[in-house]
């Protein structure tokens, strides 16, 4: 039987044996990730099929998706083009194993699920898009529980902001399971944040990269087949570079007659990116169509790929018969092929694809937009779905393509915010220069899209703009867009731009009582925190409250009161903080939901204060009520504060892996919004919960990314912060000399001027330990001598219990035992009276140690007993394990909550919880199936076992099993 051009796969031998290769490790349980790179034509969509059809023969499932080159804005569309039929097939109970949160998210990404699902209601947050790629990777690892999955990814180049993102996440964190991500993508046109995504995980070894290079002579030669003479063949060759597609498109134009008339396609080789002979072999191809099939050819080209035969008869403005008939006649000439979907087709080729496109006259190609954007409306399709005809096809000042435009963006805005901001620009475009409270509601949706990717400059520019168009009677708009374009300033580190614009707009104010002036005098008081200014943020936040008060309005002086307490306790007026405090708790409980929800920044600021005033239970309270108040009505702004705010005081309470889990997601969002700020801030965070629980590498790691982030940064209290951790990490690590650099260069020097005074004391505690683990015993004093000075004029106890430690630490090392264990046995005193554990602990250990050397061994040993359980019972593993080596030396034998008998290695290592979870995933248990039986969140679960798979030193649920089942083979031949 003689081969024809393109009917068989050649050559590739290499990058068929790595995709094998692939494959097998798959069937053995792991997850892996496989890029395929070239030009146009060069094969990768071919080499893509031939993986799954050898995943297929593997009875592994195979589900494929391909971006598309003129519909780059559907939100995750690339993902929903390979699962949604699929998902939609499930049987229910498969996905009433998943989450409830999940399920919502998934309702939100996948057309199918939307009604299914239900939970769809919910509100989502531009800082939280982290939630939606989790529940994709939760979906991705329940799909594969039963089999092995390979989820083919075509065409990235050309993917939607949505998909980029939850591809960037994918790669980051894959799936924990046997999950196969197979990409292709176009080198040279790949959008920047998914270069950055490819290039970080080719960089940590999660994604291979398989390129392909244009065909040898022989290969040609095989490719093209007995059809095609070895002359031909060696002319075909040279004139299509050895290009797949181009010598497919040249081989397929050999030997036709020329039509009868001139050719009708007019194919410009620039804008389908092929050679002039392929352009024409092209139009040439397309020539020989009947004028009933060239028509609905350009209509589907205008419809989308893949496309429905009924939208692109109405691209085409040709009756659906028609459009039929038509269609057997494009799959005949294989300019179209079939797809798994039923009543779905695709293009051969991308390339054939953009050709027809641009060989349509421009004046009929904007009707075909038209049409299909009025056939994809009396179909129901959601907003998004017809925005891309709108936005080709609308005239200006038409109020409903406005309307759709606008409509996709505020639907797009959660979760797919870069084409959200894309639909706005697109609306703006159409409205009429007069109608300026129309511009201004767009600028400002646009502005809120814009500052969700990154892109605060634009965002900048988008705000001033909306200022401009503002009348000058619509005063509470004014301070609306002048407050977010200030807090746009802060986020670029233009603090005094900011602060100059804030007092300028309080100037202009003609009533300095109005609701207006306290709203700008509470964002000069956050203002001054950016500018480290307390007395001033004092000042600001006084005369709010002053001008609050006649107007009786409760929300607005909660708002006051509560930014007054911050203050407070940020100067160290702490007896006028508590009583502001007090006001302001009153009112905020006092206020219903929807009146809270006017000015959350009264919660906030709140939760902030007590954090402060060590008033713990009702900071977090406060904080989760504000949160889910802010989760409710959309108000993406203040989410990270408040994540922020739970993080730290779960950290503090000891909740270590709930706080690692907060601030994990908190620093996804971050990295999605391109925040540096708030990226520095919660990898700080994340590195002093890292550290309490003994993880000193992942401590370093992002406290070293955070100082990072602040470096061009205005000098501020961030900056300082993200000293304080790297130098806690630093010293954990044996390098104190690095460590008092790093906390004193941002702090104001060794007296740490720039620091508040309700922080002072910590960084004066750590700054102790620093110069005595550098044999510096009298900066040590001094240090410890203004830690003292400082808490003494707070009057908090947590503050004087760090203080009595460090002055117990100083103790220590000056050869005074007994007073060490006097003032350390103080400090955890002081700390359990707050509620803060671990610091009870760590002060507990250190109060062992003295009294140990002061001959006291029986107390020794109880106090180092005692702070052993609670490092454990906290997850504190490395403070815990520091704990017990001081327990042997005073020989005294351990007796491990893990595996006894086994080295604090492998298995053994892991907590009791930790190895229920192991023992569940042996049982082939899933994340729900395990949170469900031990009364844990799913969240919880998941810092389970990523604790485990760091202990194991393995990447997959498989490993951890058969990690388990040896460590138990290996007891029972012990008990023989």
């Amino acid at each position: 039987m003689r081969q024809t051009a393109g009917t068989h796969l050649v050559g590739r031998a290499a990058e068929l044996g790595s995709l094998d290769h692939v494959l097998a490790e798959l069937d053995r349980g792991l997850s892996a990730a496989v890029e395929i790179v070239g030009e146009p034509g060069i094969g990768k969509t071919r080499m893509l099929a031939e993986l799954s059809a050898r995943a297929d023969a593997r009875r592994q499932r195979v589900l494929s998706g391909s971006a598309s080159e003129l519909e780059r804005d559907l939100p995750f569309w690339v993902f929903v083009d390979a699962l949604d039929e699929y998902v939609q097939a499930l049987e229910p109970q498969r996905l009433d194993s998943l989450d409830g949160d999940v399920r919502a998210e998934l309702s939100h990404v996948f057309p199918s699920l939307s009604a299914f699902v239900g939970g769809g209601d919910g509100v989502a947050l531009q800082h939280e898009r982290y939630r939606t790629h989790r529940a994709v990777r939760a979906l991705l690892e329940l799909l594969a529980a039963t089999k092995p999955l390979v989820l083919v990814l075509d065409d990235l180049q050309w993917a939607d902001s949505g998909s980029v993102e939850l591809l960037g996440a994918l790669l980051h964190r894959p799936p924990d399971g046997a999950v196969l991500m197979a990409l292709a993508v176009r080198p040279g046109r790949v959008p920047e944040r998914l270069s950055a995504a490819l290039e970080r995980a080719r960089r940590t070894e999660t994604l291979a990269r398989i390129e392909l290079a244009t065909l040898t002579h022989g290969e040609a030669r095989e490719f093209l087949g007995d059809a095609v003479d070895d002359t031909t063949a060696t002319a075909l060759y040279e004139e299509s570079g050895g290009n797949p597609f181009y010598l497919e498109q040249l081989a397929r134009s050999r030997g036709r007659d020329a039509p009868a008339s001139p050719a009708s396609a007019d194919i410009s080789p620039a804008a389908v990116e092929v050679p002039p002979p392929v352009a024409a072999a092209l139009a040439q191809e397309l020539d020989l169509l009947s004028d009933g099939a060239r028509v609905v050819l350009e209509g589907a080209a205008v419809a989308g790929d893949p496309f429905e035969p009924e939208l692109a008869a109405a691209a085409a403005a040709t009756p659906e018969a028609t459009a039929m008939a038509a269609l057997d006649e494009l799959l005949r000439f294989d300019l179209v092929r079939h797809t798994d979907v039923p009543r779905r087709f695709r293009f051969r080729h991308p390339l054939v694809r953009r050709a027809v496109y641009e060989s349509t006259p421009g004046g009929w190609r904007l009707g075909a937009h038209e049409r299909s954007a009025e056939a994809l409306a009396l179909r129901g399709a959601p907003a998004a779905a017809r925005a891309h005809h709108v936005e080709r096809s609308a005239r200006k000042g038409d109020a409903t393509a406005v309307a759709t435009l606008r409509e996709a963006g505020e639907a797009s805005a959660s979760r797919a915010p870069a084409s959200a901001a894309r639909w706005f620009a697109a609306a703006l475009r159409l409205v009429p220069e007069d109608a300026a409270e129309e511009r201004v509601e767009l600028l400002l949706a646009r502005a809120g899209s814009l500052a969700a990717i990154g892109q605060f400059s634009d965002s900048h520019a988008a705000l001033l703009e909306s200022i401009a168009l503002v009348p000058d009677d619509s005063v509470a708009l004014r301070v609306r867009l002048t407050t977010a374009c200030a807090g746009v300033e802060n986020l670029l580190g233009r603090h005094e731009q900011a602060h100059a614009r804030l007092a300028s707009a309080l100037e202009g104010l003609d009533d300095p009582g109005s609701p207006e002036a306290v709203s700008l005098l509470i964002e000069l008081a956050t203002d001054g925190f950016y500018r480290m200014e307390y007395e001033k943020m004092r000042e600001w936040a006084g005369r709010a409250l002053s001008a609050a008060r006649p107007l009786g309005d409760q929300s607005l002086i909660a708002a006051a009161a509560a930014a007054l307490a911050y203050a407070g306790a940020l100067t160290g007026a702490i007896t006028e903080a508590e009583m502001h405090r007090s006001e302001a708790s009153a009112l905020v409980d006092a206020l219903a939901d929807d009146e809270l929800a006017l000015r959350l920044d009264a919660a906030v600021n709140l939760s902030a204060a007590e954090i402060d005033l060590e008033r713990l239970v009702e900071a977090e309270a406060h904080a989760e009520r504000a949160l889910a108040v802010g989760r409710a009505t959309g108000q993406s702004a203040v989410v990270p504060l408040l994540v922020l705010a739970l993080g730290w005081v779960r950290r503090l309470r000891g909740q270590l892996a709930e706080a690692g889990e907060l601030f994990d997601g908190a620093v996804e969002g971050a990295r999605l919004s391109g925040n540096a700020l708030s990226l520095a801030g919660n990898l700080l965070n994340r590195s002093l919960t890292a550290l309490a629980a003994g993880d000193v590498e992942t401590a370093l790691a992002a406290a070293e990314e955070s100082v990072e982030l602040t470096r061009p940064l205005d000098q501020s209290l961030m900056s300082a912060s993200a000293g304080l951790a790297l130098g806690a990490a630093l010293l954990e690590s044996g390098d104190p000399a690095r460590a008092v650099a790093a906390l004193v260069e941002p702090s104001g020097g060794e007296e740490l001027t720039l620091i508040p005074g309700a922080w002072k004391t910590n960084w004066l505690e750590l700054l102790t330990r620093c110069w005595l683990a550098l044999g510096h015993l009298e900066e040590a004093k001094r240090s410890a001598a203004r830690a003292e000075a400082c808490a003494a004029t707070r009057g908090l106890r947590l503050a004087t219990g760090m203080a009595d430690r460090a002055a117990a630490a100083v103790a220590f090392e000056a050869g005074n035992p007994v007073l060490a264990a006097k003032r350390a046995l103080a400090s955890a005193a002081a700390a359990e009276e707050v509620g803060v554990p671990v610091e009870a602990a760590l002060s507990r250990t250190l109060a062992g140690r003295a009294l140990a050397r002061a001959g006291r061994f029986e107390p020794a040993t109880a106090e180092l007993q005692r702070a052993a359980a609670q490092f454990h019972a906290h997850g504190a593993f490395r403070y815990r394990d520091q704990a017990e080596h001081e327990l042997r030396g005073l020989g005294h034998q351990v007796h491990r909550r893990t595996r006894p008998g086994k080295a604090d290695r492998g298995v053994a290592s892991l907590t009791e919880r930790e190895l229920q979870v192991a023992r569940l995933v042996v049982d082939r248990k899933t994340n729900p199936e395990i949170a469900a039986e031990l009364y844990v969140s799913q969240k919880t679960v998941e810092t389970h076992l990523r604790n485990i798979f760091r202990k194991l030193d393995v990447s997959s649920r498989v490993q951890v099993a058969r990690a388990v089942e040896r460590a138990d083979r290996a007891d029972r031949t012990l008990l023989r």
